[in-house]
């Protein structure tokens, strides 16, 4: 699908280069509600519509963001995963039935954290042996090479690195390489009650967290702040200070601190009070 779009000239942001730049031009491209998003899935899924497939995917790339974050943890850079979460997110819009009834990012989010497993299982180890041929040559040489289990004298690291025909910074990396030990996973017994003692457990991704849910909730959340704000501004200014005053602040005005300001009886102010509610929740029903 992805080489599809770009042989019609349609090309899709990528985290290269300033990757603050693209995080910031793929936010700026706002999320698609249910009808909308049901809409371009029937098109691609019915007619195999790649403008569609485009739309889905451009309006959808900041979960993908949003995912990666959480495997910082890895020590790898975040474009890398940005860019392999991406090819997650094509692969499940190909493959997104819109008859499902589940929002894109739910079923998405899997495909976005598959593609993200298999490049951190790819690339991430605590120790990386053996990156260069001359690396490699001293993997398989050093240890023959070495007459004790120490570490290496400057005398004998001239003279592995003269035997191999490398330098002698490189037989001391791979010296230091191999005198590394993996870090667990988890604390020792020893070490759990230590508070400046921690493992990758505590900052790698937990595998009990659904990042669907937790972006749906967030977006939603913003769905409804935004639905408020526009059904407020449909009230007007005397009805929007009452309700402003009444529930909106820290220091909630009483209904006779209302009368007193508007000439009016306290009883007034909640008749007033109790049809803005009332106008409110209807301007929210209509938005919805």
């Amino acid at each position: 699908m992805a080489s599809a779009l770009m042989q019609r000239g349609q090309s899709l942001p990528v985290p290269v280069g300033n990757l603050e730049s693209y995080i910031h031009a793929i936010h700026s491209i706002p999320v698609l509600d249910a009808e909308q998003e049901h809409k371009l899935a029937v098109s691609l899924h019915r007619d195999n519509d790649l403008e569609a497939a485009r739309k889905l995917i451009l309006h959808n790339l900041r979960f993908v963001v949003k995912v990666a974050r959480g495997y910082n943890g890895y020590g790898l850079p975040l474009s890398d995963l940005v860019q392999e979460g991406n090819v997650g997110l094509m692969k499940a819009v190909k493959r997104f039935d819109p008859e499902m009834n589940v929002r894109l990012i739910s079923f998405a989010v899997h495909w976005i954290r598959a593609e993200i497993h298999e490049f951190i299982l790819r690339n991430w180890k605590i120790v990386k042996v053996a990156t260069t041929k001359a690396q490699r040559k001293l993997f398989f040489n050093l240890r023959s090479s070495k007459t004790r289990l120490g570490w290496l004298s400057n005398d004998q690291a001239e003279e592995v690195a003269q035997d191999l025909g490398v330098s002698k910074a490189d037989v001391l990396e791979m010296e230091q390489r191999m005198g590394a030990q993996d870090v667990s996973f988890d604390l020792s017994p020893d070490q759990e009650d230590d508070e400046q003692a921690y493992s990758p457990s505590h900052y790698l991704a937990a595998e009990s967290a659904d990042p669907a849910e937790a972006l749906e909730a967030e977006e939603w959340e913003t769905y409804t702040r935004d639905r408020f704000q526009s059904a407020l501004a449909s009230l007007d200014a005397r009805s929007q200070d009452i309700l402003a005053s009444r529930w909106l602040t820290e220091d909630k005005a009483t209904l006779q601190d209302l009368a007193d300001k508007y000439q009016v009886s306290a009883e007034r102010i909640r008749q007033l009070e109790n049809a803005a509610v009332k106008k409110l929740r209807g301007a929210m029903e209509v938005v919805a």
